[in-house]
């Protein structure tokens, strides 16, 4: 391969900042979760607890540079700004892949190195904050509503972020830090661009209500307020009331919005299948929590996993396989195997709350876990395998 011919292969691949986070992104879920449940299953030995590693890994590894891929991509849409320069986000990227490399360095050999690991990714985070918030505060756009969540949830995560390496020093903080970053982050972020994409793209005329974001913002916030402290029966019980308002008032506004129809295609109907799971887990976690009170057991986070899984995965794909698409002149579809693995995703929501049943039924079936992980890692090398060579490459030209 000439110099020349490398040079353009690289151009390309960088060419768009959702090719290169989006390819962080997939081989950080592969390295992550295998070192997690080898981890768990006392394989390997970690410098931090294998539950620090889970959360932190997915959520600042991994999760947030596939959405930085994606709004890094789509945000300047939103603003009608000119796109991002490759030289901003080429930065970031390569701060993400130092804090990525170092932190899973510093897991394993060194505390240190993975406490200045987080700090780097840290940088990286307040950096596509920063752009984001430019970009917001340049905008001539006339409605900036669903712009301001998106660069809110962001900015939420770099705390949480600062918050995930403070719980560090100070653990009392830990369980707050990882619902801070999980709810009011990740989850909110998802939810701030689903609402705004889903109707979108499914056509949509109903009206929306302006409130709706904010609405469930504030009850994002009681829920991690009172997750935090849930080991008070009283305070569980609060809990619980959130879940099931959260689960009617997100269900009847998607209904509201009439985005459901026969013969939908499938890149369409994935994104409204990931998004009443939204609702669907948060009325499941009600009810694991009345199980945990009156059982006096405990169902191992199983509607955490339903939302992690069930929405913000199915979603992730749903639009990672849309923007990969479409970004590289290609047909926004999804082919017969693409389908498969929408679907599969479904079988992974499965084994994962089978294997939270079986910690709170007790019923010992402790090889659910070696399952339910193989399945996670077997979707994104499935996607990755399919995708890889799309972003990295661009879409194969037929032959004249």
């Amino acid at each position: 391969m000439t110099f020349k011919q490398q040079e353009k292969k690289e151009s390309y691949f960088l060419s768009q900042p959702h090719q290169p986070f989006f390819v962080l992104g997939i081989v950080n879920s592969i390295l992550v979760l295998l070192f997690f449940a080898l981890s768990y299953k006392g394989i390997i030995q970690l410098t931090t607890s294998s539950i620090n590693f889970h959360v932190y890994s997915l959520i600042y590894i991994v999760f947030t540079n596939l959405f930085t891929g994606f709004v890094f991509t789509t945000y300047t849409r939103f603003c009608s700004v000119e796109a991002i320069e490759k030289k901003y986000y080429k930065n970031i990227l390569l701060i993400n892949l130092a804090g990525s490399s170092l932190y899973i360095l510093g897991a394993f050999f060194k505390f240190e190195i993975m406490f200045a690991a987080m700090l780097t990714l840290a940088l990286g985070h307040f950096l596509i904050v920063l752009k984001l918030r430019n970009i917001y505060n340049t905008s001539k756009a006339t409605n900036l509503q669903d712009a301001f969540w998106i660069l809110s949830a962001f900015s939420f995560g770099l705390v949480g972020n600062i918050l995930m390496i403070i719980s560090l020093l100070i653990p009392e903080l830990s369980t707050f830090a990882i619902l801070f970053s999980f709810f009011l982050y990740l989850i909110f972020l998802t939810f701030s661009i689903a609402q705004r994409m889903v109707p979108f793209f499914s056509h949509s005329q109903q009206e929306k209500n302006e409130k709706f974001v904010k609405r469930v913002f504030v009850l994002f916030v009681l829920k991690t307020i009172l997750g935090t402290f849930n080991s008070y029966e009283y305070i569980k019980l609060a809990e619980i009331l959130i879940d099931l308002v959260l689960g009617f008032y997100l269900s009847w506004e998607f209904i509201r919005w009439k985005i459901y129809k026969f013969n939908t295609p499938s890149i369409l109907w994935v994104l409204h299948l990931g998004l009443f799971w939204l609702p669907a887990a948060f009325f499941i976690d009600a009810v694991s929590l009345v199980g945990e009170i009156y059982l006096n057991t405990s169902f191992y986070f199983l509607g955490i996993h339903l939302i992690a899984i069930g929405f913000l995965t199915t979603i992730l794909i749903g639009f990672g396989t849309r923007v990969t698409l479409g970004h590289s002149a290609q047909s926004p579809h999804a082919d017969t195997f693409v389908t498969a693995l929408f679907w599969f995703i479904q079988a992974v929501v499965l084994m994962r709350a089978i294997y939270s049943l079986s910690v709170g039924f007790g019923w010992g079936m402790n090889f659910l876990f070696d399952i339910s992980f193989s399945v996670w890692l077997l979707l994104f090398i499935l996607w990755g395998g399919k995708f890889l060579p799309t972003l990295i490459y661009g879409a194969k030209k037929n032959s004249p």
